[in-house]
């Protein structure tokens, strides 16, 4: 089944470019010719058209937007109408039609010519290679980075200062897609927002190329959740009274999010509620955006936000693991209600264990409990015995 959620506004985006041409908008905008508009269309539309057996083929994010690449590039409908850079160490280069850098693209734009949507395929590991190439193109465009698929020193393949700059970047939407199903939602929601409403800035996404069994199609909500930040995978949990505990993940830090999930059912009775947040920042900075015009609008009603929305205001202890330094997930403890506990890869852990290992976030999970009143200290001591981890 195709994203509804975009299919609403091709009639309208239409009606608008003939009707208006070039747009001017806003400063968090970006003028835009009726071509780009049409040409990120028709990208939306090649990319929705693939479904069911197609998109199971292709489970990690990496492979998912290689597949995109191919199919966009290939397709005479829409090859003429999206400029790609191959600047991935996984990819060849030199084929017709695609570039190994944006620099062409630049001086085209200082010559007068039409904006096509980009997505430039990279593999940085610094924030100052990623700035350079985001500067080659006026920091517009989508860039999929694959740093963590190669041999490194470095969590995810990236310096520390990589996800630091992401977050801190205001022109950059960051995203750590677990699976290619919320690739390919990001990367619609991407082309709409950047080549169809004109707005500001680039997106990023960190691609991991491990398959997921798991992986299915994002339905509308989903997708628009996902795209938001964050959403919940599976049903919401109504267990033992303060026996829950709610698990965020994100990228490959999924993967040991469901784990610990099973873990904490099967082993001490808990229950827990699963989301995928393949954007921690975009979340921490709707929650900010929102607080912030409420204190300054208190005469009006209060703004929602997104994380709130998801989680509710319960005291529900919430446990957030990225793979990446633990900074990414502390921007939303200020956000969050409950008890929050965050995990990163140089957060505090036993000698030899990784912070993301599934037995070491049961065992953080049980602490916030313990440590709440919802349980006991005893099933904790069990937990250290139990995972070797004492």
């Amino acid at each position: 089944m195709r994203l509804q959620s975009y299919s609403w506004f091709h009639q309208g985006a239409r009606m608008l470019v003939r009707q208006q041409g070039v747009v001017m908008n806003s400063a968090n905008s970006h003028s835009l010719a009726p071509q780009t508009r049409f040409a990120a269309l028709a990208c939306m539309d090649k990319i929705q058209a693939v479904t069911g057996l197609a998109l199971r083929g292709c489970c990690s994010p990496l492979f998912a937007m290689a597949d995109i690449v191919e199919r966009l590039t290939r397709d005479p409908s829409t090859s003429r109408r999206i400029s790609v850079v191959r600047a991935s160490k996984h990819m060849s280069r030199g084929q017709e039609g695609m570039l190994a850098s944006a620099w062409p693209l630049r001086f085209a734009a200082q010559a007068g010519a039409v904006e096509l949507p980009l997505i430039y395929m990279i593999s940085s590991e610094t924030s100052a290679e990623l700035s350079a190439l985001a500067s080659e193109s006026f920091q517009r465009g989508i860039f999929c980075n694959d740093i963590e698929t190669l041999p490194s020193r470095w969590p995810k393949g990236a310096h520390p200062w990589l996800p630091l700059w992401l977050l801190s970047n205001r022109k950059c939407q960051p995203f750590d897609p677990a699976d290619a199903a919320e690739a390919r939602a990001i990367t619609l929601h991407a082309l709409h927002s950047l080549y169809v409403e004109g707005r500001s800035g680039f997106y990023y996404m960190a691609l991991h190329d491990e398959s997921n069994e798991e992986v299915s199609e994002l339905s509308d909500a989903q997708a628009v959740a996902a795209v938001q930040g964050m959403y919940r995978i599976g049903d919401a949990v109504c267990g033992h009274e303060g026996r829950r505990v709610r698990l965020l993940g994100a990228g490959l830090a999924l993967r040991s999010v469901r784990q610990a999930a099973r873990l904490l059912r099967e082993h001490w009775d808990v229950d827990c509620e699963i989301w995928s947040c393949p954007s921690y920042t975009r979340v921490a900075r709707d929650a900010a955006a929102a607080r912030r015009w409420n204190r300054f609008h208190s005469a009006q009603p209060a703004r929602s936000w997104h994380l709130r929305d998801c989680l509710g205001e319960g005291q529900d202890a919430v446990v957030a693991v990225t793979g990446y330094p633990q900074a990414v997930v502390e921007q939303l403890r200020e956000h969050v209600p409950g008890r929050f506990v965050g995990l990163g890869a140089d957060s505090a852990a036993p000698q030899g264990t990784p912070a993301t290992r599934p037995e070491w976030i049961v065992v953080q999970a049980l602490t916030a409990l313990a440590e709440g009143g919802q349980l006991g200290y005893e099933p904790l001591k069990l937990a250290l015995r139990r995972y070797q981890l004492v």
